[in-house]
């Protein structure tokens, strides 16, 4: 039986019909106690919203996927002289990464490029997972692209914080819970830019942008172009699965929680299954997942257990986690060889 509930190999139909009415998050507004609510009921409810108001501008959000395409753009040969290392940075390849590997027949059609928090050789931190030096493409190829990821890395960093920190109130826990060194201090955060090619997805074939999945960590902020593509299905444990589109919004994150989240909170809140599904045309997203630090034991919040709900999950390393599931859905590397 895999992740979602499903026998292996079992096919089970899924329906797209709707699409998906989620809350918006303003985290300009000062009124913070409705910011909480509104996030709780949207943890609680489908584990997706709409973030706006975030602070970062426009003109960098479409420089970012301006430089995105520059460098997909580039020919093959040429994005293979960065190809992802063994500490995910760099660039993976259409089919790389397969999510749902029970009902896809191949792996993803997109490729990306993975961008961590800079971590100098020779750090004892860089010997951990997922920490290390970042790998870029060569600056007079694509001049002023790396100073481009690292200012929209640091700003949506930020983001994160402000929303973890709206997230800690929702779950009655102090509002800096998670800036504490251990967790958000040192974070695994990984920005990650995404073309689907223009390929007509299949499910019944076993043919997708990309595959059914949950993200790992804490929280995901994700960028879209306007092509519509993004599905989430909101009870993950219902057969046949009702999969609902998530409209594009121009300046807006879609955030969505990762399974430690949900691991934290005891199931309070969840994450939730989503896939991509390509339509013929080209789609460009820009993801950052944020986790907490290598060394973080994730274990169930003391506000979110109690005699007749105990804790569901045992405690996980956080660096120990993300690269089990980093492992099982990228191909080995061995096989660029």
């Amino acid at each position: 039986m895999n992740s979602n509930g499903e026998e292996a190999g079992q096919k089970l139909p899924a329906l797209a019909n709707i699409s998906a009415a989620l809350s918006y998050i303003d985290l300009s507004s000062s009124d913070i106690q409705n910011s909480v609510s509104l996030l709780r009921q949207a943890c609680l409810d489908s584990g997706f919203f709409y973030v706006v108001n975030h602070g970062i501008s426009q003109e960098l959000m479409d420089e970012v996927f301006a430089q995105s395409k520059r460098f997909f753009s580039l020919p093959h040969k040429e994005k293979m002289k960065i190809l992802r290392n063994e500490k995910h940075r760099g660039y993976t390849p259409v089919l790389d990464e397969c999510l749902d590997p029970v009902n896809q027949i191949h792996g993803d059609y997109k490729e990306g490029f993975y961008i961590g928090v800079e971590v100098p050789q020779g750090d004892p931190e860089a010997e951990k997972p997922f920490y290390g030096p970042n790998l870029w493409p060569m600056a007079d190829i694509l001049p002023g692209w790396k100073e481009t990821m690292e200012r929209y890395h640091r700003e949506a960093l930020e983001v994160g914080r402000a929303l973890a920190r709206i997230i800690a109130l929702a779950l009655n826990l102090d509002g800096s819970f998670f800036d504490q060194p251990e967790m958000l201090g040192k974070p695994i955060a990984n920005l990650r830019l995404l073309r689907y090619e223009g390929k007509m997805s299949e499910p019944t074939n076993g043919i997708y942008g990309a595959g059914a999945h949950t993200d790992y960590g804490l929280l995901t902020l994700l960028a879209t172009d306007d092509v519509v593509g993004l599905q989430i299905c909101k009870d993950k444990h219902t057969h046949p699965q009702i999969w609902e589109y998530v409209p594009p919004v121009k300046g807006a994150f879609v955030v969505n929680l990762g399974d430690m989240l949900e691991r934290w909170s005891n199931c309070i809140f969840r994450s939730t299954l989503h896939r991509v599904l390509g339509n013929g045309r080209e789609r460009y997203s820009v993801a950052f997942f944020l986790e907490p630090s290598h060394d973080c034991v994730v274990e169930c919040l003391p506000t979110c257990q109690s005699d007749d709900n105990p804790p569901k999950f045992p405690p996980i390393q956080c660096g120990a986690y993300l690269s089990q599931r980093y492992s099982d859905t990228h191909a080995d590397l061995s096989s660029y060889k």
